[in-house]
């Protein structure tokens, strides 16, 4: 099955950093975020390794396997981990976390399904037309502590840890990557975002957003410029991805799942 898509990225330094630590990769078959941690300079040289090796080993329009993924996203963490150097303080370690959606071929022939994957606290969400749903869970210590019952959703958005996390690209030897699997029907829309956008913006602020502008093919721009315009503390990226069956563009008659219970019936993982 072929697939039609309508994508749009933004990567933006924000209103108050001074070096852009976000890369994104957003053309078929994969559409990724990074955010580079550990220092400036080597931040910046950490996303970007991870989403020019992934550019690389998974060019535009290739057919690939969640096993060909599973392999690139290998690479790119060895890429990742060569910037890690050490000096007279110790080893300074270069990270990136890393979120998305992959095109990727199933087992049964013809059959397509966007890969989810995510390591770190970037995230990936899904927007059914009325409802925006977090696919991807962040992994930080305020997530854990939201997970133990040990805060409410009310006191993460001002803990102090809200900006440590426990996974990146990078970090290790081998890499920890959450992947999720949805099969390709019917109309689907994907947000990929760093955190600079979802730390700025609630999650009812990026659904107005996304309501408000249901056919702008510019929605990665106005939901970067809403998140500086709230504060833009952090570096900015957003990926807006919408795809649909090829067949539907030319006219012919696709039938439509109901994506809001289809979801609900998939998420990745209670919360």
């Amino acid at each position: 099955m072929r697939l039609t898509l309508a994508v749009s990225a933004r990567t933006d330094v924000g209103a108050v950093r001074g070096v852009n630590e976000d890369a994104v990769l957003a053309r078929d078959p994969v559409f990724v975020v990074a955010d580079g941690m550990g220092g400036h300079a080597r931040g910046e040289l950490a996303s970007g390794s991870a989403v020019r090796v992934l550019g690389e080993r998974l060019p535009e329009g290739a057919r690939v396997t969640p096993g060909d993924v599973l392999d690139e996203i290998a690479a790119a963490n060895d890429a990742v981990r060569a910037l890690s150097a050490a000096g007279a303080s110790g080893v300074a370690v270069a990270g990136t976390t890393l979120a998305g959606v992959v095109a990727v071929n199933g087992s049964d022939r013809g059959s397509r399904y966007w890969m989810i994957i995510n390591i770190g606290d970037s995230r990936v969400y899904s927007w059914d037309g009325a409802r925006l749903t977090q696919l991807s869970v962040d992994h930080s210590a305020v997530q854990e502590l939201l997970d133990a019952g040990a805060i409410s959703a009310a006191e993460a958005s001002g803990h102090p840890e809200r900006n440590v996390i426990t996974r990146a690209l990078g970090a290790a030897d081998d890499v920890d990557v959450d992947v999720w699997m949805l099969p390709a029907a019917g109309e689907q829309t994907f947000l990929i975002c760093s955190d600079g956008l979802s730390k700025e913006l609630d999650d009812e602020e990026i659904a107005a957003i996304l309501r408000e502008n249901p056919h702008d093919h510019r929605l990665a721009d106005v939901l970067t410029d809403a998140a500086i315009a709230a504060g833009g503390r952090d570096n900015v990226t957003a990926v807006v991805v919408s795809s649909w069956p090829a067949a539907e563009a030319d006219g012919d008659t696709v039938e439509r799942p109901d994506r809001r219970q289809y979801l609900e019936d998939t998420r990745p993982r209670a919360r």
